[in-house]
C-alpha cells in the first residue's frame, strides 16, 4: 500500500525550489482567482528579477492577487503574462504595454483555446491533502483540467485556508511533480455599497424574477441588490459562472433550495468563487456545492437544460440597436468576454428564461450616458444586437428581443436618464432609426 504521506514529503519543498527549475522561455498557466499560487509565483518572479531567468510567458484568468509581472513593468522581457479575463492588475499593465490579452468565451478556454498551447508547468492552488492522497482544487475547477492535460508538470502550492470543495474536481499526489505549503488568507472582496439606484434596479429585475427561476447573479452592487430582493422568492435555484456572496444569502435563508432545477437538482453548480470569508466558510466541506469545468458549465446548451433561467449581467455602455459593450472604456481595456455570452445564450433558450444586462444610467457624476447613439468608437462589442432580451436602468425596463431597430431606440431611450433623451432622440431621428 503506499503511504502518501511519505510520497507528499518527498515532494515536498520551498518556493525558491520549485523557482528553480523553471528555464528561460517556459510557457506556464493558471486557472482563476485564488488558483492562483502568490508564493511560487514571487519566487519565479525574484529569480527573473535577479537576471537568472528570461522570456518566460504565463496565461492567467481574472488576477485577483498583485502578481509581479502585472504590477510591476520593469518585468517586461522577462516575464509576460497574457490574460484570458484581467482584473485591475492586468488591465494596467495591458493597457501599458507590457502585458498582453487574450480574446476568448471563457466557456471555450478548456477545449478550443487550451488545444493551441503546450505547457511547460500548470501552477495551481490547492487545500490540503486528505488521507487518501487528494487535493481539492478548492474555490476554483474552470479550466485546470484541460491545463493539466496539456502540461509537462504540476506545481502546487498548499494552503489551509483554501476551502476544500467536496463535490469537485480532486488532484492526486502522485501527479504532482512538486509542491510547497504556504498558509495565506485568501483575498476578500470588499462589500458592495448598495444605493439607492441599485437597489432600484435590483427591484426591477427581481420583479420579474418567478418563484423556482434558477439564477446566475454576476459582481457588483445590482447584482447584489437584485440577490437581496429576491430573499422572499421560493424554490430558486443556481447554476451559474461565479459564486457570489449575495447567493450565500440566498442560500441560508431558504429562498434557493436547488428543488425544481432539471439537472443538478439539489446542487449549486458553479466554476469559481471569490467573495467573503463567510463565503469560502460555507463552501468548506458543503456537499451541495458543485464546482464543475467550465466548459460544461458555461455550455449554453447545458445552461438551458434548466427552466426559467435568469441571467444576470453588467455593461459599461449600450448603444440603441442594443449592442453591449462590457469590456473596454473606448480602445481602453477592461476586463473581457467572460462568460457574459454564455449565459445570455443559455437563459434564452431555456424555457421561460430571461436574460438581463443591468447598468446605472450615467457614469462620472451624471455627465456622461451609458446609452449612447453608438458605442464609443473602439469600444469592444461583448454582446450582440440579436442575443441582447433586456437593458435594466433605475429608469425601467427594455425589452430587446424581437423588436425592431426603431422599437429598441424608442425603449432605449425611454430607460436612459433624462438630462440625455432629447440628443438621442435627436441622434436616432438622424440616423433614419426613429421615423
Amino acid at each position: 500500500m503506499i503511504d502518501f504521506k511519505q510520497l507528499y514529503e518527498s515532494k515536498r519543498m520551498t518556493a525558491k525550489q520549485i523557482a528553480e527549475q523553471v528555464q528561460d522561455g517556459w510557457l506556464m498557466c493558471m486557472d482563476t482567482a485564488l488558483a492562483q499560487p502568490t508564493a511560487i509565483i514571487s519566487a519565479i518572479a525574484d529569480r527573473a528579477r535577479n537576471g537568472a531567468l528570461k522570456d518566460l510567458k504565463i496565461h492567467t484568468m481574472f488576477d485577483v492577487y498583485p502578481i509581479e509581472f502585472y504590477a510591476d513593468e520593469t518585468f517586461a522581457g522577462k516575464i509576460t503574462g497574457y490574460s484570458w479575463f484581467s482584473g485591475a492588475y492586468a488591465r494596467k499593465a495591458v493597457n501599458n504595454g507590457y502585458a498582453d490579452f487574450i480574446p476568448s468565451y471563457y466557456r471555450d478556454i478548456p477545449g478550443s483555446m487550451l488545444r493551441e498551447y503546450d505547457y511547460d508547468a500548470v501552477l495551481i492552488e490547492v487545500s490540503p491533502m486528505d488521507k487518501h492522497g487528494y487535493f481539492s482544487l478548492g474555490t476554483t475547477c474552470s479550466f485546470t483540467d484541460a491545463m493539466l492535460e496539456k502540461s509537462k508538470r504540476v506545481f502546487l502550492q498548499v494552503n489551509d485556508r483554501q476551502p476544500r470543495a467536496v463535490c469537485g474536481r480532486q488532484l492526486h499526489i502522485s501527479q504532482i511533480d512538486a509542491l510547497v505549503e504556504e498558509n495565506h488568507p485568501l483575498m476578500v472582496t470588499a462589500p458592495a455599497t448598495l444605493d439607492d439606484v441599485s437597489m432600484t434596479i435590483g427591484a426591477l429585475i427581481a420583479e420579474r424574477i418567478p418563484d423556482g427561476a434558477c439564477i446566475q447573479l454576476g459582481v457588483g452592487a445590482i447584482p447584489d441588490a437584485t440577490g437581496m430582493m429576491l430573499k422572499t422568492k421560493h424554490d430558486l435555484g443556481i447554476h451559474t459562472e461565479m459564486f457570489t456572496d449575495s447567493m450565500v444569502e440566498l442560500l441560508e435563508c431558504g429562498a434557493v433550495n436547488n428543488s425544481k432545477k432539471q439537472i443538478h437538482r439539489y446542487q449549486t453548480v458553479t466554476t469559481f468563487a471569490y467573495g467573503s470569508q463567510r463565503m469560502y466558510d460555507y463552501i468548506d466541506d458543503n456537499p451541495t456545492m458543485c464546482f464543475m469545468p467550465v466548459n460544461y458549465v458555461n455550455d449554453p446548451n447545458v445552461i438551458c437544460k434548466n427552466d426559467n433561467v435568469i441571467s444576470i449581467n453588467a455593461a459599461l455602455e449600450v448603444d440603441l440597436m442594443g449592442q453591449v459593450c462590457a469590456e473596454s472604456v473606448g480602445t481602453k481595456h477592461m476586463s473581457g468576454s467572460g462568460g457574459q455570452i454564455d449565459f445570455v445564450r443559455g437563459a434564452c433558450q431555456s424555457k421561460g428564461g430571461k436574460s438581463f444586462i443591468a447598468f446605472t444610467s450615467t457614469a462620472k457624476g451624471g455627465t456622461i450616458s451609458k446609452i449612447k447613439s453608438i458605442l464609443t468608437p473602439g469600444a469592444v462589442c461583448t454582446t450582440s444586437k440579436n442575443d441582447v432580451d433586456y437593458i435594466v436602468t433605475e429608469y425601467g425596463v427594455a425589452h430587446m428581443r424581437g423588436r425592431s431597430l426603431g422599437e429598441r431606440a424608442k425603449q432605449l431611450i425611454a430607460i436612459a436618464h433624462p438630462d440625455f433623451r432629447d440628443e438621442l432622440s435627436f441622434e436616432a431621428k438622424q440616423r433614419g432609426i426613429l421615423i
